[in-house]
């Protein structure tokens, strides 16, 4: 068997940097974020809804109250604030069959969350739900999205199944105009949009990648009619004498490679960076411990987990993860000197060698794991944790060990060009039946693109064309010039944690408030002042936290592809500048306060 190839010294640091830096240069592009493209053309079905066919209706032409873009977590969570705040006129409309957002199309196999459920999913003691993992599978993700619909009746008005084609504010009545694909021109006095980054597939930018003659598919519309096999993991017994490759080892590889490694005929992985694979150490849920939880437990995790996951002190990890382990790593490396450094400097020398500590052990697991070294040695991560999602998995490196399981490392490339029958990386073709593309969404492209329309506002004013040099906002929720809308996501605001559901439930509290103060005040506007825009704009560019920006980060989507971005990509990444949990205290300060500072109430 050859030998793996000589490695830096764990404890030279800066053959390890320069080592970060070599890997970084293979990867890095000209195209960036050019390098992948839309699924249109001959790919246009791979955004089809293969779950539930489309039932013929008639268009709408009425009205309502609020009107919710998005029927994932953002409108759920939304949806039921504004339910629980008196306001039963909402109406959520999906393009999806269900509610679920990016859990209603991620059903491949072995797909789960990879923060903790007890945080993860939302609203669990409001609708008396116990999760059934610490990492709960995505079957009973989507479960939970449609029994919070179910709880909050947010069933009774929606629009499944349609897509929003157009988005105008009619200045001369105070009203949203939402056209869609079904023919409806709906009316809504508020509209908020939770369209999310993680929902629009994309593809990697291949030479020939339209001439493949076999079967292909994105993960986020696995076709169980060509493999067999359900969401919950049963066997895909049409696999068996399938010679299948997967493009792509982020998240959502790392996930589904262990059941197509147990199922298929021979399976080929085309790998240019690996990912990161720590300990998940998955286990059921005690229901007997769970029933001792007091009320109000949901929130105290929530707290809990934002403050120690970005550096704060707490009494006690409730969460106890891979998260958390990251951050009081770096806490506890800052505040081992009984004169600890805590300036910008030292806290970057801290978080330095604790990421040092964290990723030579996780090279050293892929060691303990992969037989093969030559296997073990591509597999392997050569850059700071954070540059990319960090991955959380208990059978994905194993499942290299399969004889039937080739890993194809294409040394920081990619796949060079497909053909009829297959994949070329340099000069080795690879014969395919079938290509699974793993590569995951949309996330730098323009907001417009991604959301699959524009919204115009006052006097014709496009949000395309008011965000093209960046995101302007106040709170990240609010757009000076688009009366009655909201944002709904995480940036500009908290957005530097994991657990993105922790943002949009804190938005979701907020649009509730304003509304409900709005109705009862009898305003018919409500819109950030430019003055309040601006001063939040320029303290989020004078001191707001950013993240994936590092030089010697490998490319990927969490720092541009490796590219700068300038003030674009700032505006689209900074989050507040005393963090999240700073934010969460703030932004509940400010809309329990009833003074709505920066917002104008109109009649």
């Amino acid at each position: 068997m050859a030998s793996a190839p000589a490695e830096p010294d764990p404890s030279d640091k800066e053959a390890i940097r320069r080592k970060y830096l070599a890997e970084r240069d293979k990867r890095l592009r000209p195209d960036g974020n050019d390098q992948y493209i839309e699924v249109t053309g001959v790919f246009e079905h791979y955004v089809d809804d293969p779950y539930v066919p489309v039932e013929p209706r008639e268009p709408l032409h009425d009205e309502v109250t609020v009107a919710f873009i998005g029927g994932g977590f953002a409108g759920l969570v939304t949806g039921a604030r504004l339910k629980q705040a008196g306001i039963d006129d909402v109406r959520i409309i999906e393009k999806g069959g269900d509610f679920g957002g990016t859990w209603y199309w991620n059903r491949y196999p072995g797909a789960q969350c990879d923060t903790a459920s007890m945080v993860y999913m939302p609203l669990l003691e409001e609708t008396g739900h116990m999760p059934t993992e610490k990492y709960a599978h995505a079957p009973e993700i989507l479960e939970h999205c449609q029994r919070i619909a179910k709880h909050f009746d947010l069933y009774d008005n929606a629009c499944l199944s349609t897509e929003v084609t157009g988005l105008d504010w009619d200045d001369d009545t105070k009203r949203w105009i939402i056209r869609t694909n079904r023919g409806d021109e709906m009316r809504a006095r508020y509209v908020a949009m939770g369209t999310g980054p993680l929902h629009r597939p994309k593809l990697p930018g291949i030479e020939g990648i339209t001439t493949f003659g076999g079967h292909s598919f994105h993960t986020s519309r696995w076709d169980y009619d060509y493999t067999g096999g359900d969401p919950t993991g049963a066997p895909m017994i049409h696999l068996a004498d399938k010679r299948v490759g997967v493009i792509g080892t982020g998240a959502t590889a790392v996930q589904c490679v262990p059941h197509l490694a147990r199922d298929c005929g021979e399976l080929l992985v085309f790998q240019r960076t690996p990912s990161s694979i720590d300990v998940r150490n998955n286990h059921p849920i005690d229901p007997e411990w769970f029933a001792t939880l007091e009320p109000g437990w949901q929130e105290q995790w929530l707290e809990n987990f934002t403050i120690l996951q970005t550096g704060g002190f707490a009494d006690e990890d409730l969460v106890k993860d891979g998260w958390t382990d990251i951050t009081q790593r770096i806490r506890d490396r800052l505040f081992a000197s009984p004169n600890p450094d805590l300036t910008p400097s030292g806290f970057q020398r801290a978080y330095h060698e604790s990421d040092d500590d964290k990723m030579v052990e996780i090279r050293a697991r892929v060691d303990e794991v992969v037989a093969d070294p030559l296997k073990a040695a591509a597999l392997k991560p050569w850059y700071r944790q954070l540059c990319k999602r960090p991955c959380f998995h208990d059978e994905y490196l194993a499942a290299y060990n399969t004889p039937t399981v080739e890993l194809v490392d294409t040394d920081g490339r990619g796949v060079t060009r497909i053909d009829e029958t297959g994949v070329w990386v340099g000069e080795d073709h690879y014969e395919l039946d079938c290509i699974i593309y793993a590569s995951g969404f949309e996330v730098g492209t323009d907001y417009a693109r991604r959301a699959g329309y524009d919204t115009v506002g006052r006097d014709g004013l496009k949000l395309s064309e008011y965000w093209a040099d960046g995101m302007l906002s106040l709170h990240g929720i609010h757009v000076h010039g688009f009366p009655n809308l909201f944002v709904v996501g995480p940036t500009q605001g908290a957005n530097l944690i994991s657990n993105i559901p922790h943002n949009l439930t804190e938005r979701g509290k907020t649009i509730a408030a304003i509304v409900r103060h709005a109705l009862d005040t009898g305003a018919h506007e409500v819109e950030v002042t430019a003055e309040a825009e601006q001063a939040w704009v320029g303290m989020l560019e004078a001191g707001g936290r950013r993240f994936g920006n590092q030089p010697d980060c490998t490319p990927g989507y969490y720092n541009n592809e490796g590219q700068d971005s300038g003030r674009r990509g700032l505006l689209n990444s900074v989050g507040y500048p005393e963090g999240p949990v700073g934010y969460f205290r703030y932004i509940d300060e400010w809309r329990t306060s009833g003074d709505f500072e920066g917002l104008e109430f109109r009649s």
